[in-house]
C-alpha cells in the first residue's frame, strides 16, 4: 500500500515529536494543573456556589424589604436596613445549615443559631457602617450626592453587602458550620533498623 499524503493546511504550525511520534508534553501540563486545583480547592468551589446562592437569595429579599420599608413606609434608612438584613439573615441561616453546610456535622442547634447571628451581626454592623459613612459622614459634605436612594443603595447593598458577605463565608465556614474533627493518624516510620 502507498501512503496517503494529506493535502496541506495552511492553519496547521509546525511543532516537533518526540521520538515515538507523540507531541511533546506541555499541552498535556495544562490539564493536570487545572485537575490538581480542582482536586484541591473543587469543594471550595462547590461551598462557594451554593453559599453565592442562598446569599443571592437573601440579597434580593434584603433588597425588596429594605426599599419596601424605606421608599413604601418612609422608614428612616439605617432602621430599615437593620429589619430587613434580620429576616434575609434568617433565611441564610435555614439555606446555609440545610443545603449549603448540610455534609458537616451538625453541633448543638443553639450554639449555630447563635453563633450564625453573631457573625450576622457583625456583618450587618460592616453594611449599616458603609451605609452610615455615605449618608452621614459623606452626606453632610455632599448631600445632592450622597443622601439620595441611590446611593443609599450602592453603598448598602455593593459596598457593605459586599465586604460583609467576605467576611460571612469566611466565618461560617470556620466558626459555625465546622467539620468534624479527625486525629491524624501517625505516619510510618520506614526508617526505622529492621533488625530493632
Amino acid at each position: 500500500m502507498l501512503p496517503v499524503r494529506c493535502a496541506p493546511n495552511r492553519y496547521a504550525s509546525p511543532v516537533a515529536a518526540t521520538v515515538t511520534g507523540d507531541q511533546p508534553g506541555a499541552p498535556h501540563t495544562r490539564p493536570r494543573v487545572l485537575r490538581a486545583l480542582l482536586d484541591r480547592f473543587g469543594h471550595l468551589i462547590h461551598e462557594m456556589s451554593k453559599f453565592a446562592t442562598v446569599g443571592g437569595a437573601a440579597f434580593l429579599l434584603d433588597f425588596a424589604i429594605f426599599n419596601m420599608l424605606t421608599a413604601g413606609r418612609g422608614m428612616e434608612p439605617v432602621t430599615a436596613k437593620t429589619i430587613s438584613t434580620v429576616i434575609a439573615a434568617t433565611v441564610a441561616f435555614l439555606g446555609n445549615r440545610f443545603w449549603t453546610w448540610r455534609h458537616r456535622e451538625r453541633s448543638n442547634p443553639v450554639r449555630e443559631y447563635a453563633l450564625f447571628f453573631f457573625f450576622n451581626g457583625v456583618g450587618l454592623g460592616i453594611a449599616v457602617a458603609c451605609l452610615a459613612i455615605s449618608r452621614y459622614g459623606l452626606g453632610s459634605i455632599w448631600p445632592g450626592v450622597f443622601q439620595t436612594a441611590l446611593a443609599d443603595n450602592i453603598a448598602s447593598f455593593v459596598v457593605g453587602t459586599g465586604l460583609g458577605t467576605l467576611f460571612r463565608f469566611w466565618s461560617y465556614r470556620r466558626f459555625v458550620f465546622v467539620e468534624a474533627g479527625t486525629r491524624d493518624a501517625p505516619e510510618p516510620n520506614d526508617d526505622r533498623d529492621p533488625r530493632a
